[in-house]
């Protein structure tokens, strides 16, 4: 039983310490080519944190489902320090990336693929995920 409940608290704390994206929204229109801003949140919580790393990338599966970005990232278009902010009281920390979509990215379904890295805890666990957001390109 102790172990049940040691393993419950353990995958939530790793929980709190996970990102998400914030923009662009899932089903967003994009065009090929254009700039497109992918926000990356981490909500705030009371265990410490270190950020090392994120990364960005884009697929297009025109007429297919898509990878989920645990299987690849894709043309990778960012990747590099991540350092979220707090900016008004309504949303948690994130940082902002422009990135420029693909020319070659034909209309049709795509995603925004991204992987994140970072410790926490006083012990330095490390937490590593990857989460993407369907897009359609114009």
């Amino acid at each position: 039983m102790q172990f049940i409940v040691a393993l419950a608290a353990f995958a939530c704390v790793a929980m709190a310490q996970s990102t998400n994206i914030g923009l662009p929204k899932a089903g967003t229109t994009v065009a090929a080519g254009s700039d497109l801003v992918v926000q990356i949140q981490r909500p705030d919580t009371l265990t410490g944190s270190d950020e090392i790393a994120v990364a960005i990338g884009m697929t297009s599966c025109p007429s297919e489902t898509c990878a989920s970005a645990g299987a690849e990232l894709g043309t990778l278009l960012y990747h590099g320090s991540f350092d979220p902010e707090f900016h008004d009281g309504s949303q948690p920390p994130y940082e902002n990336f422009t990135i420029t979509v693909p020319s070659t990215f034909a209309a049709g379904n795509a995603q925004v693929n991204v992987a994140h890295l970072s410790t926490y805890g006083a012990s330095g666990e490390t937490l590593y995920e990857t989460y993407d957001q369907a897009v359609v390109i114009s």
